[in-house]
């Protein structure tokens, strides 16, 4: 066979492109593969105690069960997939409760409440055991502008409760605080909270920090503010005993100027490559930017085509480059307007009422962020929990037969194109069931037997990458 291209031709050329398919990589990683949570709540620090975690799940627990007694109740409130076809009346409640604890989960599969009642006891589940996921604790908007004298307070005694909290393993598994903006009006107080906060915790706890410890530096808008926030930290590991780098930073896009700069270009990878690494992710600051687009009071919703536009935006600008997205909240709280012990039965419907319908309004923001791939929000309060959740459990939980049927299709064609049904698979499609399957699992929405019901193994699923699974077990067909 005759070739054109000498050898030495050849190597120089495809040298030149290694090098910069290398430079690419580097840049674009892939996703992270340690877990991600699935959501970030907000509070004052003036109200954070080492034990906020376990108290907050309790308040969610009684929200939830005061206003939604049952996996029927809860579904119509929130207009979950099948409600219609559920039972109205208590004894048909009670029968179809009693009928679906009974059954095996293979029965339970067949029946048309079987998305309700298990998401309904995945929540349950989840507000026992793990009800907050990740917290900030909030010196920004949550705490507001206090005297001087009054944060300083508060961020020293802030940090003495989350040594407390690590001590007695009391911290939910994600936590980080939220400092002032640095802009020019508030920077001295952002730098001076960081500073007591940061200095106090490691003379309390000898340097060292919470698991999965973050720095939110909100309303970020040019990528000076990043680098100062990386020079501060490193200062502070330089005179303190945190280790070297062990600080990692995250910061709120809420500004029109985060999204597109006064060059007309988006500065968001600049923003990434200020933190010189320690930028670990990137979340949506849904009111401050709909304010800054002058969107009315009444609109200002994670709904509006505004946020549609930055959240693509910052997919495009930060996709495969390992950094986390994050929507932001509904404001809206389930909360009803009653309150006390002695409330009438017309006061308690109200607040029932109110409460539903906060909920499923939360709820659609939930799934319309998951739909677009943010698999991240915050909660403002923890009323909200019992939403988020089912929001999440029930968005894996009824496309788990479809993606487990076609996934598997795939894996004993072993890299063939298939037809499943109307629908056509590629390899992308794979990979995109595959990530299915990651962030289902990380959830909580599935365990790692629902996983390997594919196919695949846990070592394959650790890949995060279907290109590698189809490579391998090419390889094996071959031999």
């Amino acid at each position: 066979m005759k070739l054109s291209i000498t050898a030495t031709e050849k190597e120089s050329i495809l040298n030149e492109l290694g090098n910069a398919n290398k430079a690419f990589q580097k840049i674009y990683p892939g996703d992270r593969a340690d877990r991600q949570p699935v959501h970030t709540v907000y509070g004052g620090a003036d109200l954070f105690t080492a034990d906020s975690a376990e108290k907050m799940g309790q308040a969610a627990m009684k929200t939830l069960l005061h206003n939604a007694a049952d996996f029927v109740e809860f579904a119509k409130a929130i207009e979950l997939p099948g409600h219609e076809s559920l039972p109205s009346d208590a004894a048909g409640i009670k029968n179809l409760i009693k009928k679906m604890d009974a059954a095996s989960e293979a029965d339970r599969k067949k029946e048309m409440a079987w998305l309700s009642y298990t998401t309904y006891n995945k929540v349950i589940e989840k507000l026992k055991t793990e009800a907050l996921e990740d917290f900030r604790i909030d010196f920004e908007d949550g705490f507001g502008n206090r005297s001087w004298e009054e944060e300083d307070a508060t961020a020293e005694q802030a940090a003495k409760e989350a040594a407390k909290g690590m001590k007695a393993g009391s911290l939910p598994p994600f936590i980080g605080i939220r400092i002032k903006p640095f802009t020019e009006d508030l920077k001295e107080r952002g730098v001076r909270t960081l500073d007591i906060f940061l200095t106090t915790l490691s003379e309390e706890t000898n340097g060292k920090l919470p698991e999965n410890f973050v720095v939110m530096l909100p309303k970020v808008s040019i990528p000076e503010q990043v680098s100062a926030l990386v020079k501060l930290f490193e200062k502070i590991e330089a005179n303190t005993k945190i280790p070297s780098g062990a600080l990692k930073m995250e910061m709120m896009v809420e500004t029109t100027q985060a999204v597109i700069n006064k060059d007309g270009v988006n500065p968001l990878r600049s923003f990434v490559e200020a933190s010189k690494g320690r930028m670990i992710a990137t979340a949506f600051g849904t009111y401050d930017y709909t304010a800054a687009c002058n969107i009315t009071a009444k609109y200002q919703d994670m709904g509006h085509a505004v946020c549609d536009f930055a959240h693509h935006f910052m997919k495009v600008s930060l996709g495969a480059t390992g950094i986390w997205l994050s929507d932001g909240a509904t404001n809206v709280m389930p909360i009803g307007p009653h309150r006390g012990n002695n409330l009438t039965l017309e006061q308690e419907a109200e607040n029932k009422t109110v409460v539903h319908r906060s909920w499923k309004k939360a709820y659609d923001h939930t799934r319309y962020s998951l739909w677009k791939g943010l698999y991240q929000g915050w909660d403002l309060n923890p009323a909200q929990f019992p939403m988020r959740y089912a929001a999440v459990y029930s968005f894996f939980l009824e496309s788990y037969e479809d993606a487990a049927k076609r996934l598997r299709a795939f894996v004993e064609k072993a890299a063939r194109a298939t037809l499943t049904g109307d629908v056509f698979d590629d390899a992308a499609t794979g990979q995109g069931l595959l990530n299915y399957f990651l962030r289902a699992m990380n959830c909580g929405a599935i365990s790692a037997e629902d996983v390997t019901a594919t196919g695949l193994t846990m070592e394959e699923i650790r890949t995060r990458s279907f290109l590698k699974i189809l490579e391998a077990r090419r390889k094996k067909l071959a031999v």
